[in-house]
């Protein structure tokens, strides 16, 4: 993807973790975040533990827009690395979003393996515990930042399996304590609650791990939406440009769906 710039984000240091992707015939949310931060003028740290997959995220993007980190955020050293080598590259951190997540192995509470439990848990929220950790002390210096944080609609909603909802019901009360705790600083932390999107994640491992058609995986959740229709990563891209951005500067602590309706459905 070439680099045009409309400049809402010109000049700015963003770190994306989960910028790379499994295969799959549609962008995920982390890279979808990362092609739109770069357009808008942003300077990328593409952050992913896959660093094949989070180069071919910098060689769609072009240029010197991006370096890319291999990096495990579920370890603290390999956290506080990405911070400390962000800050020795460029000097600042202007935008930190928290992309990475999963869902494998989940299942009702008298069925999931505590070790399950903890890798959704590590994965899903302490690596962000972790990052935030590392990052805020550079953001309240300079008096500024933006932390975004992926949570999902099943917080908000009933899901049969209980670690993945858990883990993001946890991700909307973080961000919003970061928020509070740091609003004095100049560094804002909003929540993007994406419903059914249709990402690798979503609809290539239900097709590998169950056998059926992409098609009728696609079909049954577009079913599902008020509007008709499974969102695209570029949905959660735009909203988090916005709230990368300035236009977004008196916004903190909000908790966003990009879901085409469906909380309103479930709730």
């Amino acid at each position: 993807m070439g680099r045009i710039m409309s400049g809402r984000l010109n000049g700015k240091i963003a770190i994306i973790t989960g910028a790379g992707q499994q295969p799959g015939t549609t962008p995920g949310n982390g890279r979808a975040t990362a092609l739109r931060f770069a357009q808008e003028g942003a300077t990328c740290v593409l952050v992913d533990i896959n660093g094949d997959w989070a180069e071919e995220t910098r060689d769609m993007i072009g240029g010197g827009a991006a370096i890319v980190l291999p990096a495990d955020v579920t370890d603290e050293a390999s956290c506080n690395d990405i911070i400390h080598k962000t800050l020795a590259t460029f000097g600042r951190i202007d935008v930190l979003h928290n992309n990475v997540g999963m869902s494998k192995g989940d299942r009702a509470t008298p069925d999931l393996d505590v070790a399950v439990w903890d890798q959704i848990m590590t994965l899903n929220l302490k690596s962000m515990f972790m990052l935030c950790k590392a990052a805020l002390p550079s953001m309240r210096e300079r008096r500024a930042g933006s932390i975004i944080t992926i949570s999902s609609t099943s917080s908000l909603s009933m899901r049969p399996t209980v670690a993945y909802k858990t883990s993001k019901g946890a991700i909307n009360t973080f961000t919003q304590h970061i928020a509070a705790e740091n609003a004095k600083f100049g560094v804002r932390a909003n929540a993007i609650l994406p419903g059914l999107i249709d990402t690798p994640m979503a609809v290539e491992r239900r097709a590998a791990e169950t056998g059926r058609p992409r098609a009728d995986i696609r079909a049954e959740r577009d079913a599902l939406v008020p509007m008709g229709h499974m969102g695209e990563a570029l949905d959660v891209a735009n909203a988090a440009v916005f709230l990368a951005s300035d236009e977004a500067k008196y916004i903190t602590g909000v908790l966003l769906p990009v879901d085409g309706g469906l909380v309103l459905k479930r709730g």
